[in-house]
């Protein structure tokens, strides 16, 4: 990133974490950097579960402040910010979410479908044990989030084998990408896997876990949630397994959650959230049901 966006990015920092000091409980600040197809951007996401605020639109304008200040905050942030929501209830609190990228005019990634994780490693620990990765063809979209047994940097050689196994793998099938997985990182501690594929000429998502990744396919209506079988990928997997098929007209939007997260989420928490960024839905779910023990991810894709 060149001086200017950097100083623009330190701007969004002060004023996130000034917000976070004057009017949060339990506030933290994620950050994270995504490659995103050669145009690379940062990710601020601002958490906290102070008083809310009934209209974030209106507390976005210039000049409203709710403690004697210019009330440039939270206006000057999605100045600066790339993508910016925000999202608050009142007693629930509020997330703000701001994307910066290196060069804003080169943004012009399409995709068919849309992807956007929030993986946080246990606290106290450098590195996750949890990982997400995913790979793009002309005919497909397939992703993986795996867990690697434990936590810290045992767990996270685990996954990041588990990676590039899985990048390497020529075929499709979430089932006989988990097989050769399984192969290649039999010399670590193992891992829970989910893998998730979508087909773009058929506009079917197809999956196949191993252990406690949890899988959850929303629709307009209604919701499946999808069953793992039984194993470490590493160490035992069964001898029959086969991908779900789901069909992505009847299931448009999918969300993956490794065990750090409790997984009993009641959608109905969250309204008016189909307005907004999936990664601000992914935020709130780790906001309420991170269990903090553990590595926590969550991962949300919806196809457009």
């Amino acid at each position: 990133m060149n001086a200017a966006r950097i100083n623009e990015l330190d701007l969004i920092v002060a004023e996130m974490t000034s917000n976070l000091f004057k009017y949060s409980d339990d506030g933290e600040l994620l950050v994270g950097v995504f490659p995103n197809g050669g145009s690379p951007y940062i990710e601020l996401i601002s958490i906290d579960n102070g008083p809310g605020m009934i209209n974030p639109a209106r507390m976005m304008q210039d000049g409203m402040s709710t403690s004697n200040t210019l009330g440039h905050g939270l206006g000057s942030m999605k100045r600066l910010s790339d993508t910016f929501e925000l999202y608050s209830q009142i007693g629930w609190g509020t997330i703000a979410l701001s994307r910066v990228f290196s060069e804003p005019e080169n943004l012009k990634i399409k995709t068919d479908v849309i992807m956007r994780p929030i993986v946080v490693s246990k606290p106290g620990e450098k590195v996750s044990g949890d990982g997400f990765v995913y790979k793009k063809t002309d005919k497909y979209i397939k992703m993986m989030l795996a867990d690697g047994l434990g936590h810290g940097p045992e767990a996270n050689y685990a996954v990041n084998e588990a990676a590039t196994a899985f990048k390497v793998f020529p075929d499709y099938s979430p089932t006989e990408t988990i097989r050769f997985i399984h192969t290649a990182i039999k010399k670590t501690r193992g891992a829970v896997v989910n893998v998730l594929g979508y087909d773009l000429a058929s506009r079917t998502w197809a999956s196949a876990g191993v252990g406690n990744i949890a899988a959850r396919m929303f629709g307009p209506v209604n919701f499946k949630n999808h069953m793992s079988y039984n194993g470490i990928v590493g160490h035992n997997i069964p001898g029959t397994m086969n991908d779900q098929q789901y069909s992505a007209d009847e299931f448009n939007q999918v969300m993956l959650c490794s065990d750090g997260i409790k997984t009993r989420i009641d959608m109905a928490r969250y309204p008016l959230m189909y307005k907004y960024d999936l990664t601000v839905l992914a935020a709130a779910i780790y906001k309420d049901h991170a269990r903090r023990n553990d590595d926590m991810s969550v991962v949300i894709a919806k196809v457009k």
